[in-house]
């Protein structure tokens, strides 16, 4: 889930990204000593004094101490953030009964490379950039290659009368990532970035293709405490489909549940929020941090119709994670 200090994860849907932020310092303020100001002709002339006595040099006015100290950010060539944490996800993709998941996770870069989760996964940015304090001008791509992990029915089918229609296999999926990234966007250090995902089974389980097109927005509020909201989509095809929601009659003999064929389309929309805390006020110089996550999806066309969603489960599909997270 997301931990990180800046980030989170989930069972078949989860999003963590890392964030970093920078409290802001306040200009010096300029300050008017009242004493200075001029005062009306005296009406008493003073003798000046003679040409031979010193004048006392003005005394240098004491060096303002800043306001904050920046040290050097944890971010640079090289960083990782290793955490782990517990979250609330549905048995299966259209259950209505829950069950705790440990979320893992990792993240950094190393060499230029960028390594950010992606569910029970995790996506390589080839053109990752160096944070800076100062936004880029125009979008950066980021580009590489995503890798998710599914495990969707396999085990802890909390309902019987799904679990009788049969245990699926592990799906592991390959492909790619490609979105543009806008930095300083409505403040310092936020970013907003549009992306899609296209990946295809290569374990030969399910052996389809997902499509999953993001919008993520991420903003540091404050010193501590950092915020990022990602709104995605989840396209499958006609494989994927038959796979996960298709009832066959066998299958429905078993359970009990209508045969049902299922057809690829649009399965998914939700939307998740994460918020993360840094334990020492510092987003910027690595440590401990908390992560908390939230989520919801709706699930649609065959997947909201498959038996197994419509009579056993539920279309709404919730989510609730916490963890913890070391970055260095």
């Amino acid at each position: 889930m997301p931990l990180n200090r800046r980030c989170s994860a989930a069972a078949f849907t989860t999003f963590l990204i890392a964030a970093i932020s920078v409290p802001a310092i306040a200009a010096d303020s300029l300050v008017v000593d009242p004493a200075s100001a001029a005062d009306p002709a005296p009406a008493v002339q003073s003798v000046p004094a003679p040409a031979s006595a010193p004048q006392p040099a003005p005394a240098p006015a004491p060096a303002a101490a800043p306001p904050f100290a920046l040290a050097k950010p944890v971010f640079d060539e090289t960083w990782a953030t290793i955490g782990l944490g517990v979250g609330l996800v549905p048995s299966y993709i259209g259950s209505d009964n829950y069950i705790a998941f440990p979320l893992p996770l990792i993240a950094g870069r190393v060499g230029g490379v960028g390594i950010s989760p992606n569910g029970p996964g995790f996506v390589l940015d080839l053109n990752s950039a160096r944070p800076a304090l100062a936004p880029a001008k125009g979008p950066r791509l980021a580009i590489g290659p995503a890798f998710r992990f599914r495990n969707d029915r396999n085990a802890r089918i909390e309902d019987a009368v799904v679990a009788r229609a049969g245990r699926l296999d592990v799906a592991l999926e390959a492909g790619g990532n490609v979105a543009l990234a806008w930095r300083g966007v409505a403040r310092p250090l936020d970013q907003l970035s549009l992306g899609v995902q296209a990946r295809w089974d290569v374990l030969g389980a399910h052996e389809g293709m997902v499509i999953e097109p993001q919008i993520a927005y991420r903003t540091p509020i404050g010193r501590a405490v950092s915020l990022q909201v990602q709104i995605g989509a989840e396209f499958v095809d006609d494989d994927f489909a038959d796979y996960y929601f298709t009832l066959t009659p066998a299958q429905a003999a078993a359970s009990g549940l209508t045969p049902f064929r299922a057809e690829g389309g649009l399965a998914r929309i939700g939307a998740f929020p994460i918020l993360s805390y840094d334990l020492d006020r510092n987003l910027l110089n690595g440590g401990w941090s908390l992560t908390m996550l939230g989520g919801y999806s709706r699930l649609i066309g065959d997947a909201a119709d498959t038996p197994f969603t419509a009579q056993r489960g539920d279309a709404n599909q919730f989510l609730l994670g916490l963890g913890a997270a070391y970055t260095f």
